[in-house]
């Protein structure tokens, strides 16, 4: 009678495991996926090392909005996924003028936004704080990352199609600070994403 409870509670416990398994490929396949943060172009909203939540059905059954952060493939490499704010959805105007961003003619107040210089990049060399004006074609975004004299974005490679949006960032589940060793970043554990 012992053996067989053992069998049976040994049984018992890998089907445990794999009902866990499976719903947690269920979760990740449709609700939730995890993503690091490997670069500096999101600080200082995200720093490097930060581990995200995203919200893969934020966009099923509605579009993404100015000020929302969002994890997308790349649109020339679609292998690679990549996060920035979407600055504009699909009608918006968008120009940008000596580092300032204009929505639809007005200015956008960004509070989020990261500058490592005051210098200006003439619009001549590089669109990094100069772009004319242009309209978001229907069905796309554009993007930029917060840390915007390091980012790598919607100024040099274009638009996102929304058929690309992996989901919203949420939260910050969990942070290391492995650049200078200093360790878990325990005042970003369980911060909101905005």
């Amino acid at each position: 009678m012992t053996k067989e409870k053992k069998k049976g509670g040994i049984k018992d416990t890998f089907d445990s495991i794999v009902v866990a398994f499976v719903i947690a490929m269920i979760i990740r396949a449709f609700f939730v996926q995890a993503y690091k943060i490997p670069s500096g172009s999101m600080l200082n909203t995200l720093l490097i090392g930060d581990h995200i939540l995203v919200n893969k059905m934020a966009y099923k059954f509605s579009s993404p909005k100015e000020g929302d952060v969002i994890v997308f493939a790349y649109p020339l490499d679609p292998s690679k996924d990549f996060i920035k704010r979407v600055i504009g959805v699909e009608g918006d105007t968008i120009e940008i003028k000596n580092k300032k961003l204009y929505r639809n003619g007005k200015p956008v107040d960004e509070k989020y936004t990261r500058y490592e210089n005051n210098y200006i990049v003439p619009a001549n060399l590089s669109p990094r704080d100069n772009l004319p004006e242009f309209k978001v074609p229907k069905g796309y975004v554009f993007v930029m990352g917060d840390n915007r004299d390091s980012s790598f974005d919607g100024r040099y490679w274009g638009f996102v199609n929304k058929k690309l949006i992996r989901g919203k960032a949420m939260i910050i589940y969990w942070s290391w600070n492995f650049k200078d060793g200093s360790g878990i970043r325990f005042n970003r554990i369980l911060k909101p994403i905005h």
